[in-house]
């Protein structure tokens, strides 16, 4: 007798999986783009590659179509979108000038992507936290996006050498691969707070992004990747703080 839940782990749902392969395709063009010298071009393709990647698992889940045939792929189309597309990316735009330490870098993103995935993948389902442990990739690759279109938005349209891009790739590479804590998203917090005010909070929001999105996006971008580490200075701070307050004497 064939083994049926097999065949649901393995089942092909095409409507997540085209969610999925749009954003492969997404950044497959990010590094058609990119060669070209589009940088501004593929910046913008990475974020769409980002979105359609948050919504392939979303849509899985609200129709009932999850399977572990569109997980994998999910894993594999991450890889190029948010691995090997902003590793060239970040390559041809501003590393190459440093050589050696410029493609090792680009590669040292590329393999920290491999090794996120990875551990992504492996993790037990049962302990499954609300947050991620380390860096997830989408949000290293919005990361560099993200400095390339404040750049352009600060005038500078073409290729760039600073250090500070090259120390960026490097610090993504280590988030990624880090036990720092980063929220998911995956659930709205549960705080009393009135329906009217977060709609006027969440429209004032997409006003601020809308009137200069390329500095917000990449000031958004900067305080996530950084709230991992934050949040894990600030635990240790509250840790310290506990084990030095000395406890209250007792009266016999």
């Amino acid at each position: 007798m064939e083994d049926n839940s097999q065949n649901i782990s393995t089942r092909f749902y095409p409507l997540p999986c085209m969610f999925t392969l749009a954003s492969s395709f997404c950044g497959f063009y990010a590094i058609i783009a990119a060669i070209n010298g589009e940088f501004k071009t593929a910046a913008i393709a990475i974020i769409v590659a980002a979105v359609f990647d948050a919504l392939d698992g979303r849509v899985a889940r609200a129709t009932g179509t999850t399977s572990k045939f569109g997980m994998e792929l999910d894993s594999l189309c991450d890889m190029i979108s948010f691995g090997v597309a902003p590793g060239v990316i970040a390559f041809l735009w501003a590393l190459h000038p440093y050589g050696r330490y410029g493609w090792l870098a680009a590669f040292l993103y590329v393999a920290m992507t491999s090794l996120r995935l990875a551990r992504f993948n492996s993790q037990d389902v049962a302990s499954e936290s609300k947050n991620f442990v380390g860096l997830p990739c989408p949000a290293a690759a919005a990361m560099i996006s993200g400095s390339i279109l404040f750049c352009n938005f600060l005038g500078i349209t073409g290729e760039v050498k600073h250090i500070s891009i090259l120390l960026l790739v490097y610090l993504l590479s280590y988030l990624m691969v880090s036990t720092h804590t980063y929220y998911s998203f995956k659930e709205v917090p549960k705080v009393k707070i009135n329906r009217f005010q977060i709609l006027v909070g969440l429209l004032l929001f997409f006003i601020l992004i809308a009137a200069e999105p390329q500095i917000m996006l990449f000031a958004l971008f900067l305080i996530y990747i950084f709230s991992g580490p934050t949040f894990a200075i600030v635990k240790k701070v509250r840790a310290r703080k506990k084990k030095s307050t000395p406890l209250p004497k007792q009266d016999h």
